[in-house]
């Protein structure tokens, strides 16, 4: 069997992107080690989420673990790099910020944990980091640099499929109320969102762990809520929106007309 490293920005991360997959990997018997660059702590909670003198970090480090324990991880990593927050912000530029991060550096510590576990597999970002958050597109930096140095060869880069996601919106879209619409990401006005179908080469069916997904997206509750428009989705609108987890073998094009891959773990 295989071990697959996954690789994230944030705590939630794992669970929104590729949720499925680790819980499927497991399943198939495959060794799962979660790695974060970072606790998260730039995420945004209402005024009385936190306990007094609670640190929004040290929240998120228990949220993952939770997370990991409904997917069957058998391995969690922080890096230990600050949060950057949204592109363009002050906090990009604080000390320690993971999107300051010397690539080469921080390459070195997640290249330890892939040579520490004979790693087969590692999933990272695409090269926009799905929406342009700055931690995600240095997770794929960092995640390639570090494979390099590992001498890991199978990368994955998790990313977003815009065109699925255009037509699954506007289906959505018919049955839901005004406030609901208003909601939903206009992804006409978001050009940096996702990737086009023709750049991915991989469309991995995690439908049969859509509650394991579901369950570890809900262990994230600083960040997203028991009411959030995701959780409370129908479930046949969940699998339409999440039961396929999409990747792009680094460095890879598929050829035009040639179907998508079903899997990163052979």
């Amino acid at each position: 069997m295989a071990t697959l490293v996954s690789f994230h920005a944030h705590p939630d991360d794992e669970s929104i992107a590729t949720g499925g997959t680790i819980a499927k990997a497991v399943a198939d018997g495959h060794r799962v080690v979660l790695v974060m660059a970072t606790r998260g702590e730039m995420g945004e909670v209402a005024d009385d989420f936190l306990d007094p003198g609670e640190q929004l970090g040290i929240r998120r480090i228990g949220e993952t673990f939770e997370s990991a324990k409904v997917l069957g991880v058998h391995r969690v990593e922080f890096l230990g790099y600050v949060d950057s927050g949204m592109m363009g912000e002050s906090t990009n530029d604080r000390a320690y910020s993971f999107w300051r991060a010397d690539v080469d550096a921080a390459a070195a510590r997640l290249a330890q944990i892939l040579r520490e576990e004979s790693a087969d597999v590692l999933t990272i970002y695409d090269e926009i980091g799905g929406y342009g958050h700055p931690d995600h597109i240095q997770v794929h930096r960092v995640g390639a640099r570090a494979a390099e140095l590992a001498g890991v060869t199978e990368v994955f880069e998790a990313t977003i499929n815009r065109d699925a996601m255009i037509r699954s919106i506007a289906d959505a879209a018919e049955t839901m109320s005004e406030e609901e619409r208003a909601e939903m990401p206009d992804l006409e006005e978001r050009p940096d969102f996702g990737m086009p179908e023709s750049r991915i080469t991989h469309a991995v069916d995690v439908s049969a762990f859509h509650e394991a997904k579901r369950a570890s997206m809900r262990c994230h509750a600083s960040q997203i809520s028991p009411d959030d428009f995701f959780l409370k989705m129908p479930d046949d609108q969940f699998l339409t929106a999440f039961g396929t987890e999409w990747f792009i073998r680094h460095g890879a094009l598929r050829p035009e007309g040639a179907p998508f891959e079903d899997t990163i773990l052979a």
